[in-house]
């Protein structure tokens, strides 16, 4: 997506050399993109019930479900991948 803004941006740039209004339009596509970016990625973290900047969670029950996936994560791991989990273990140890 982004080198398809960049190449975008730089052919209205090259056609404002004929034509001042392109560089405008060159402007205003890598504004869009750049607003729609950010918009686009706060709300991505926002359904998980945790700030974009991965902070405390908005709610206890946020933080409760949050810690539950994790523990079951970590608990999936070490049943698939007993070799790993135990040399980790030994490293967190030493």
């Amino acid at each position: 997506m982004v080198t398809i803004v960049l190449s975008g941006a730089v052919v209205l740039v090259v056609l404002g050399f004929g034509d001042p209004i392109w560089w405008l339009a060159a402007a205003a596509l890598l504004g869009l993109y750049v607003r729609l970016g950010r918009d686009r990625s706060a709300g991505s973290s926002s359904t998980t019930g945790t700030p974009a900047g991965g902070g405390t969670p908005t709610s206890y029950r946020a933080y409760r479900e949050r810690r539950d996936r994790q523990a079951r994560w970590e608990r999936r791991y070490r049943r698939e991948r007993p070799f790993e989990a135990r040399r980790q273990e030994r490293q967190k140890i030493k």
